[in-house]
């Protein structure tokens, strides 16, 4: 079976992490993972983290001090990882984690990428307030029109997707900001994807980390990735329903029994 590494990028998370972790075990119990945190803190999240991974070896951290920044962040975790899907997950529980089963079913299924999507059928952004649905769509549709590579996926600036480890490999990615999938994306060479459903949740503990200087961060890497885009042809993007996903997920990822 294939080994699935969720990298995840975290800042001053430490009322979280431990839920996180718990929630990422029971959701892959079964299916060989590691969980792989590549923390900026400010607080004692690599402390909270480094006591869980004496009890979870699958668990490790690395805490970076001289950088900063959830792009930069994520494409370490990536080249520090060991499994055969790479994984990319917030830290604040509002991606969750009992999405990622599916997400290992998709790739199980041939699938490249599997991107969970708030915006089809199933879905749901009921997590975001007002304000935050504005710039997300703002943000999705100026990807769109911009890259190419964007306009058949219809959540790609959400930063919770899953893929082959080889879709990156040789991949130019400069990452800059937090849109790390849109990089992603755009980079990588791969010829299918499947969309699943899931419902964003509502943050629990923390403080967001938008502010206006994300909002130009990722303008100027829309821009930059016009010219540097791989052209991908033919890429198949394939949206399951939630009967789908359900089916798919019980064939090629069955729980785990007791």
């Amino acid at each position: 079976m294939s080994k699935v590494s969720i990298v995840v990028p975290s800042y001053n998370e430490r009322d979280n992490v431990g839920k996180l972790v718990e929630q990422i075990d029971d959701a892959l119990k079964g299916i060989d993972h590691e969980i792989l945190f590549v923390d900026d803190s400010t607080d004692d999240t690599p402390q909270v983290v480094e006591a869980i991974a004496k009890e979870k070896p699958h668990v490790r951290i690395k805490h970076r001090t001289d950088e900063k920044g959830l792009a930069t962040a994520v494409i370490l975790g990536f080249k520090l990882a060991e499994g055969d899907y790479l994984a990319c997950m917030d830290a604040d529980l509002q991606h969750p984690p009992t999405i990622l089963r599916p997400m290992f079913a998709a790739l199980e299924s041939g699938a490249d990428f599997c991107i969970p999507s708030r915006l089809i059928p199933g879905g749901d952004d009921g997590g975001l307030n007002w304000y935050r649905k504005l710039v997300s769509g703002t943000a999705r549709l100026i990807g769109q029109i911009l890259l190419p590579c964007l306009r058949h996926i219809s959540d790609p600036t959400s930063g919770l997707f899953m893929f082959r480890r080889e879709a990156i490999k040789d991949a130019d990615l400069r990452p800059i900001g937090w849109k790390i999938m849109v990089e992603v994306l755009a980079m990588a060479r791969y010829s299918s994807v499947v969309e699943i459903p899931y419902a964003f949740q509502q943050r629990t503990a923390g403080e967001s980390k938008l502010d206006t200087k994300v909002t130009l961060q990722y303008l100027q890497q829309c821009f930059g990735l016009m010219s540097r885009a791989v052209k991908n042809k033919n890429v198949k993007v394939e949206r399951w329903s939630t009967q789908q996903m359900n089916d798919m997920t019980e064939k090629l990822a069955p729980t785990a029994s007791e």
